[in-house]
């Protein structure tokens, strides 16, 4: 009888130590899926990226949803969408050098949102926060002035 405890108290303790390695690994797959999406966001928004090699997942799930809920709101985001309206579909490329919703050529592509253009094309490729997020960096450059013609019928100019 006191063999089989003996062998039930070491099953025990093996089961616990591959719990927690286990748990271990599942944290850091938890760790690397929110730290990636956190710096997705960041990047997007053009914003520093967030480095803490020690924090837990739960701290890097608040930061992942802190930066996706920020993402969701650019600063002009009703402007951006007046512009769309009188411009084209988020997902247009009409043949005629323009591309997205907001009618961004490569030039402009290329200067403000290089990283995109390489990952996932011209701008009718991206969604319709990533393309506000482009525009919100020119807007910082040059005010509305690239979309001269909506943005005046927008009021913005």
């Amino acid at each position: 009888m006191l063999a089989a405890s003996g062998a039930s108290a070491t099953a025990d303790r093996a089961g616990a130590a591959d719990r927690q390695v286990a748990s271990r690994v599942t944290d850091a797959a938890v760790i690397t899926r929110y730290r990636a999406e956190t710096w997705r966001w960041q990047k997007v928004m053009g914003k520093p990226l967030t480095v803490a090699h020690s924090l837990p997942a739960a701290v890097w799930r608040r930061i992942a949803l802190a930066a996706y809920r920020q993402a969701l709101r650019p600063p002009h985001k009703k402007a951006w969408l007046c512009i769309h309206r009188y411009e084209a579909s988020w997902h247009a490329h009409t043949g005629n050098g323009y591309y997205g919703g907001l009618q961004m050529d490569l030039a402009f592509q290329r200067f403000y949102a290089a990283r995109l253009l390489r990952e996932k094309g011209t701008a009718d490729h991206w969604t319709p926060i990533e393309q506000m997020w482009v525009a919100e960096r020119a807007e910082r450059d040059s005010g509305f002035y690239p979309w001269p013609n909506t943005a005046r019928i927008c009021g913005l100019i």
